[in-house]
């Protein structure tokens, strides 16, 4: 973890380099990432249309680990689905931080789009808490 409390974001290049020397590697035709940022869209306006809501200038957000190691879990159970690696911050984060990165790795498109979306949806519904800042 850094002096500020947030952690050191990895590097994709080697979570994909990673990803493609794993054993499972061969059983994948597509890998993509996720890569969650801190905007200054309060969360009001950018997903229910509220108008007149104050841009934000960060982000309070944890996690909890048990539930995150279990969402990595049933993502990799999905059909298709052969590397799952996930990444998340935590403490107060600034406009423009990552928030988290996501790599999923499967055998067709259509598996890796929903397995990606079905675990990004489970971690920000089931394992954080975001605080927005004003």
């Amino acid at each position: 973890m850094s002096k500020t409390g947030k952690n050191e974001i990895p590097s994709l290049d080697l979570w994909l380099k990673e990803a493609k020397s794993d054993p499972r590697a061969d059983n994948c035709g597509m890998y993509l990432f996720h890569n969650g940022v801190v905007r200054k869209t309060a969360k009001a306006q950018a997903h229910l249309n509220e108008k007149g809501t104050l841009p934000i200038t960060g982000l309070l957000f944890t996690y909890e680990a048990q539930k995150v190691s279990e969402a990595i879990a049933l993502a990799s159970r999905m059909e298709g689905i052969h590397y799952v690696r996930a990444w998340l911050n935590k403490g107060q984060l600034d406009v423009g931080d990552d928030i988290m990165l996501v790599l999923v790795g499967g055998d067709i498109r259509p598996r890796v789009v929903a397995a990606l979306q079905a675990l990004v949806e489970e971690l920000k519904t089931n394992c954080v808490v975001e605080t927005e800042l004003f």
